[in-house]
């Protein structure tokens, strides 16, 4: 996944046998169209006088989240680049005890590497949930089912990132740091998802309500 990646060329990659990418590069794609919703709900209310006495804090959640779609989409990067050293892992060799820590040493230090970006990918979807949550409340009523959509899709990337938070700390021998990890990842999903479903079900009321 680059910048210049259509979304053609990422299907076909995504759809092939290919190892990357996978869940979390798709997780982050998914972030980065659920920021790239708000950004387009922000510019459908600035500019309008309704919306004068808001149009501040809507263009400052605008480029809010056009940082982070920008984030979202190094991200992608990042979840296919740890992820070649992570499987050459299980090529080394382990006939000797030398072989054997180096092994279990290089893999620790991978495994980390492999939960820090999907850990990354929860965050930057709670700090756009915010934002959205706030467009949600002040942005253009002609796009508030477009908030509704980007949160769905920040929803997913943030419970999609999490399995591959999960399945990079099963193997972990630390597990005093994989707990961390873990812990830290639940709290998250708890957080993300509580704060999606309210600014869904707000916004499906106001949507029924007319």
């Amino acid at each position: 996944m680059t910048e210049q990646s259509t979304i053609q060329e990422f299907l076909e990659t995504l759809s092939s046998n290919a190892p990357v990418p996978g869940g979390g590069g798709a997780s982050s794609v998914a972030g980065a169209i659920g920021a790239g919703l708000g950004q387009m709900v922000s510019n459908l209310t600035i500019g309008k006088k309704r919306y004068a006495d808001v149009e501040e804090e809507v263009t400052e959640a605008r480029e809010q989240l056009k940082s982070l779609m920008e984030e979202f989409v190094r991200l992608a990067k990042a979840d296919e680049e740890v992820f070649a050293p992570l499987a050459a892992c299980y090529k080394l060799p382990k006939d000797t005890e030398e072989q054997r820590e180096y092994r279990d040493r290089v893999m620790e230090e991978n495994l980390l590497a492999a939960s820090l970006v999907p850990i990354a990918i929860m965050e930057k979807s709670l700090e756009a949930l915010e934002l959205m949550k706030e467009l949600g409340e002040k942005g253009s009523r002609m796009a508030v089912s477009d908030v509704g959509v980007g949160v769905q899709m920040l929803r997913a990337a943030l419970l999609g990132a999490v399995m591959n938070v999960y399945i990079n700390t099963k193997s972990m021998k630390n597990r005093e740091k994989a707990e961390e990890l873990n812990q830290y990842a639940e709290k998250m999903v708890k957080d993300g998802t509580g704060l999606a479903d309210g600014i869904y079900e707000t916004v499906c009321r106001g949507l029924k309500a007319g």
